[in-house]
């Protein structure tokens, strides 16, 4: 009988089929798309062969078409003198939202666009003065991650050091190829093409349309366009239109700001009462002669304002309002373009902002209206300064389309100081003014600016006076005659002079910074090994930086000058810290506090221990005084260069270690296989909790690795010393190894099942297995929970901010970690589960080849015998670099590397004793018994036969 059918419109049907695989929506979808590309054709992407229909439809109105007449030109001057000029690198644009992602915050990476006509495809067309060209019109969304704070150093792969943890490590990209044509006589650009990203967007149809300045560009020439969809609205192509505002990059450019025969003329600032202190020449800061490399050195000023400038006042003093608004805090200056004949005019981009992203995002230059100025600047060679006059960009608010570029009120001079000292460090100097009259609502007060020392090693001819050394050899004398018996220290000279430090105080805060000299006597210290390996007191400059958890008034710059004793290892240095007023905005530097005593103690650099920097940080002011601080505790963990190059020699033989006892653990494992193939009978006297521990012992590490297997994310170790490739790819080739041995133990584990299940007789075995279960089971938990336990302790006892200051020098501790270890140390006692299952049976079947259990135990005992080894052998240790006997998966600690050694050779010993003589045999005779378990001979029906004929 045919079984009833329920109803199409039964509940209980669609209930089953909501819950079952989405088979509904997939066929109503499936429908859906079919019936879409019925109604309508698939969107086409515009290439070169059918760009002239869209072309006809959608520019025909701009630059009207002209028929091409197949004539390729191949002129490259008529590209440099008509066409490169199209080209725009520096550009600002509004609206996309659909494929255009919005910033996060003030402080992300900006959005960059660019345009760039291709050389080859240019054709002549009818009308002389209209040519069809092809270009490419690009997007880039640079893209920040949270990546590690400690690299090697790419021109010094021996050198450690400390980075921003904030780093762009990848862009996001929209390209649009573009086919039109271009209007000389009348600056108009029309063209049509399709974009894709690297996203999965793809056939984003669409015109670009732009106006260009015609003849002749100056200062208010700009480039105004917009990008628009050619798909329908709705549709999956379809995005809003993207208005572009843009600065010429090429073509004639005419200047009209400046006059470099003249340079005071029309400057009405008051430069001259700065103080005509000496300066470097262009040589010295710009190579090119261009001020192309300059901005290397202005990407990012500290702006400087009058003590008139706080509180309700700040209004008047905004450079960009005139009456209200925020402050800025960073001015940056950015050259786009300079007179090559002469090398002494450039273009520039003078831009404010709160935050510094421009420090980090390279070399992009960044437009943006409401608060960047354009301005053009001249070079003064008698007074080595730089000038520049700057205009607004006005009238865009409604439309980027009538933006028009005015107010050329703005005035700025920069400087690079030729000397440093302790008091002023800043590489350079200037300031920004205004030619309104104070009554004019835009007039603004001089505003100074300052950049840090971030690229002095660039600047060939900078030197350093000394100024407190009379004060140093007081405070000083008595730690002179300090020597080290027998003990080398690091050079003056040296990269290791340069060190990551942890700055604590009295309450036990803690703040995180750097140390790294300016100059070691009269030279310019260097990042890298130095020639000169002079010995004895040196002079040198230091720049102290540190923040972190510090109350306020003791966090902050520290710039420091003294004497270095490498006989002794002592720093010893009188430091100046400037004293900054805050009242919501950047106030200029008050006054500096030069009464500060530093000491710095390195360690040998063949001595022992892990710590090799101690020292202080005190107030020699009275304690009543109001400046006074209570002294601050340095210490370091940073590693010398021997040490790391040790670590690199060391991570490179430990990978191979790791490699060859993975391939003997498989080869092993597959001995056994082999055993049990010629012994199949032996297959039940395997103990399955063993089997079971050794292969959970292998899948764990493997699953809290799984990404290493794949590259997804880099193994901890692998950032820490950038080792390349060479440690990646060993990384990855461990991870084969390791899934390797755990398949094969997985392959043993089915078969002693299977052998089990298949002979229903073997009740004893089954007992003892749970006996054995029983018994092991409460060990491996109650050793879990004292994992868990001592992970608890540990991470309680100590204050989070001292977690938070020593996160800088160690890895992070995760609960997992500890189960990664106790995992180890289940593993490092396989065979525990096989004696007390053997003890129960009292069963002497060799049932584990001798090969494997013999070869297994040496295999994980040998990396505690390193440990130990490695322990009493290097001066330092540094747990995220070890690969070999790594302390993440296993217990290590001179104990555990003596305990577990003798507990494993304990154990091997006994398997070897039970397969010779029973369960029992280590029991005294009269309790040892028979075996729970005999081998029963079994009779054949012809031998039954033989037997009875007999």
């Amino acid at each position: 009988m045919e079984p009833a059918r329920a109803p199409k419109s039964s509940p209980f049907l669609k209930k089953s089929i909501s819950h079952s695989f989405p088979i509904a929506p997939f066929l109503i979808s499936l429908t859906f798309l079919l019936f879409s590309n019925s109604a309508t054709s698939a969107p086409t992407t515009i290439k070169l062969s059918n760009f002239l229909e869209y072309y006809a439809k959608h520019c025909n109105n701009v630059v009207p078409e002209s028929p091409i007449t197949g004539t390729l030109i191949n002129n490259a001057s008529f590209y440099e003198d008509k066409i490169k000029i199209l080209n725009f690198v520096v550009a600002y644009f509004t609206g996309g939202s659909q494929i255009i992602p919005t910033k996060r915050d003030s402080d992300s990476a900006p959005n960059v666009l660019s345009f760039k006509p291709k050389r080859f495809g240019l054709q002549q067309t009818e009308n002389p003065f209209v040519v069809s060209l092809q270009g490419s019109l690009r997007f880039r969304f640079p893209v920040r991650f949270d990546g590690s704070n400690v690299t090697r150093d790419r021109r010094n792969p021996k050198k450690i050091r400390y980075r921003p943890p904030r780093i762009p490590v990848r862009s996001r990209y929209l390209l649009f190829e573009l086919y039109g044509f271009w209007s000389m006589n009348t600056g108009k650009l029309c063209m049509v093409g399709s974009g894709s990203g690297d996203s999965g967007v793809s056939s984003l149809n669409a015109v670009l349309k732009a106006k260009y300045p015609v003849g002749f560009s100056d200062f208010s020439g700009l480039i105004n366009g917009v990008l628009e969809s050619l798909d329908f609205q709705g549709s999956f192509g379809y995005f809003e239109q993207v208005s572009i505002l843009a600065i010429p990059h090429f073509g004639a450019y005419k200047y009209t700001l400046v006059d470099k025969e003249n340079v005071n003329v029309g400057f009405s600032g008051t430069y001259d009462s700065v103080g005509e202190r000496e300066s470097l020449p262009i040589e010295s800061v710009d190579r090119s002669m261009c001020i192309n490399e300059m901005y290397r050195h202005t990407r990012i000023l500290e702006l400087e304002y009058g003590s008139d400038c706080s509180g309700d006042n700040g209004g008047k003093c905004n450079p960009l309002s005139g009456s209200s608004g925020a402050l800025p805090k960073i001015v940056t200056i950015q050259g786009i373009r300079c007179d090559h004949e002469h090398g002494r005019e450039a273009r520039v981009l003078v831009g404010f902002s709160n935050s510094s992203f421009m420090n980090v995002y390279g070399p992009e230059r960044i437009f943006d209206p409401y608060t960047t100025l354009l301005g053009e600047g001249v070079w003064d060679e008698k007074r080595n300064r730089l000038f520049v006059v700057a205009c607004r960009v006005l009238t865009f608010n409604d439309s980027l389309a009538n933006a028009t570029v005015g107010d050329c009120s703005f005035q700025l001079t920069l400087w690079f100081p030729r000397t440093l000292t302790i008091r002023d460090q800043s590489v350079v100097v200037g300031q920004i003014y205004t030619n309104k009259t104070v009554h004019d609502t835009s007039y603004f007060p001089g505003i100074g600016f300052h950049g840090s020392e971030f690229r002095i090693r660039r600047l060939p001819g900078l030197a350093y006076e000394y100024t407190m050394l009379d004060k140093v050899h007081k405070s000083c004398a008595e730690k002179k005659s300090m020597k080290g018996k027998g003990k080398t220290y690091p050079y003056g000279y040296s990269s290791d002079m340069r060190f990551d430090m942890l700055v604590r105080n009295g309450k036990g805060h803690i703040a995180q910074g750097t140390s790294t000299p300016l100059f070691v006597g009269y030279q310019l210290f260097e990042q890298y090994p130095m020639t000169n390996n002079y010995s004895g007191h040196l002079n040198i400059s230091y720049k102290m930086v540190f923040t972190g958890m510090l109350p306020s008034n003791e966090s902050g710059t520290i710039s420091a000058e003294g004497t270095y004793d490498d006989e002794n290892g002592i720093l010893c240095m009188i430091g100046c810290r400037h004293l900054i007023s805050r009242m919501g905005n950047s106030m200029k530097n008050d006054s500096t506090d030069c009464e500060i005593l530093v000491n710095v103690q390195f360690s040998p650099l063949n001595g022992k221990g892990q710590g090799n920097i101690k020292g202080t940080i005190e107030s020699i002011r009275k304690n009543s005084d109001p400046l006074h601080f209570e002294k601050l505790e340095i210490s370091s963990n940073s590693i010398y260069r021997h040490q790391a190059v040790e670590s690199i020699w060391r991570m490179d033989m430990e990978i191979t270690m790791v490699l060859i006892s993975n391939t003997l653990a498989c080869i092993l494992m597959g001995l056994q296989l082999y055993h049990v193939k010629r012994h199949p009978d032996v297959l039940p006297f395997i103990s399955f909790v063993m089997l079971l521990v050794l292969t959970l012992g292998h899948m764990i590490p493997l699953l809290l690795n799984f990404e290493a297997l794949f590259l997804s994310n880099r193994n901890q170790q692998n950032v820490f010393l950038e080792s390349g490739g060479w440690l990646e790819v060993n990384e990855v080739a461990v991870r084969v190894v390791k899934m390797a041995a755990f398949l094969l133990i997985f392959r043993l584990l089915q078969l002693t099942w299977s052998a089990r299940k298949s002979d229903e007789s073997h009740k004893s075995l089954w007992i003892s297995e749970k006996r054995a279960l029983y018994l092991s089971l409460p060990i491996y938990i109650v050793g879990g929970l004292i994992a868990w336990y001592v992970h608890h302790w540990k991470n309680t006892s100590r204050s989070p901010h001292l977690l938070q200051g020593r996160k800088v020098y160690q890895q992070q501790h995760y609960p997992w970690t500890d189960l990664k270890s106790y995992a180890g140390l289940v593993l490092d006692g396989f065979l525990l589960p096989q004696i007390i299952f053997n003890f129960f049976l009292n069963s002497s079947e060799i049932a584990l080849a001798p090969s494997f259990f013999a070869g297994t135990t040496v295999i994980r005992l040998l990396p505690h015998a390193y440990d130990l080894y490695r322990a009493h052998s290097s001066a330092w240790y540094l747990d995220l670099s070890y690969l070999y006997a790594n302390h993440t998966y296993d217990f290590y600690s001179t104990a555990w590397d003596i305990v577990i050694p003798l507990c494993g050779l304990l154990f091997a010993t006994l398997i070897y004793l039970q397969q010779q003589f029973g369960g029992h045999c280590f029991l005294p005779k009269r309790f040892r018994g028979g075996p729970a378990y005999e081998k029963v001979p079994i009779v054949s029906n012809e031998e039954l036969q033989e037997i009875t004929s007999h």
